[in-house]
């Protein structure tokens, strides 16, 4: 039985314990909720500019002939982001956050002329699954998933990589290769980045940093999902 000062210290370890594992579960269900909300406005983009084809074709063909704009541009604002995100205030990240969710989505408006509607969300569903499961993982885990996430960017810039070679040889081997170790590596990254992002939170912070690294947080867990998904979309994706 603890007595006295000892049952004081105690007692005010354990309340300091509950306190930042309810800031944690917090913290976490901000960085998913703003990641769900990414992702939904990049599909509702994408859909609605798919859908206004038949009253309004030339909006789809202007996003169309601006795919290489809208890629570059997407590439460009993470790394803007990833980069500026000290010197920005935590409103600029989030409108930052939406502005890419949105141009993203114009990005990916070509995948409904490509794969049938049913087989897109098929893939989405399996791709929120296998999301779910790996990032509880990451946040149950007592094991340092550290070494395994300094291989898998290693692996991730090697398939950046490939397929900037593959735009080139057009190769449907090296194409079926890169999705294969695609989906490998971001299912793993998904586990690893969710551990980062609590070991970030247990820093300790202020509260504008500490809204700038859930918009980082989401932007992170954004692109393993989206990734992941057009990876496993190349295998269970019926094309039209």
């Amino acid at each position: 039985m603890v007595a006295g000062p000892n049952r004081e210290y105690v007692t005010r370890t354990q309340a300091q314990a509950v306190e930042l594992d309810a800031g944690l579960r917090s913290y976490m269900l901000k960085i998913y909720n703003y990641m769900a909300a990414g992702l939904a406005l990049t599909g509702l983009t994408a859909y609605g500019v798919f859908a206004s084809a038949e009253t309004h074709p030339q909006i789809l063909e202007t996003v169309l002939r601006l795919q290489w704009v809208l890629m570059l541009g997407t590439i460009g604002l993470v790394f803007w982001l990833s980069f500026g995100i000290r010197r920005m205030s935590a409103g600029a990240a989030q409108m930052s956050f939406w502005v890419y969710a949105v141009l993203n989505g114009l990005w990916l408006v070509p995948i409904f002329l490509v794969y049938t509607q049913t087989s897109i969300a098929r893939t989405f569903f399996i791709t929120a699954a296998t999301f779910a499961a790996m990032s509880l993982y990451g946040y149950t885990t007592k094991r340092d998933l550290s070494g395994i996430g300094s291989f898998l960017i290693m692996g991730l810039i090697g398939i950046v990589i490939a397929s900037l070679v593959n735009i080139f040889l057009a190769s449907s081997a090296m194409s079926f290769a890169i999705s294969v170790i695609g989906v490998l590596i971001f299912t793993g990254l998904t586990a690893y980045d969710t551990q980062k992002l609590k070991e970030m939170y247990l820093e300790g912070d202020d509260h504008d940093t500490l809204g700038k690294k859930v918009v980082m947080g989401a932007l992170t867990l954004y692109l393993d999902f989206i990734n992941l998904f057009l990876m496993l979309l190349r295998f269970v994706g019926d094309r039209r």
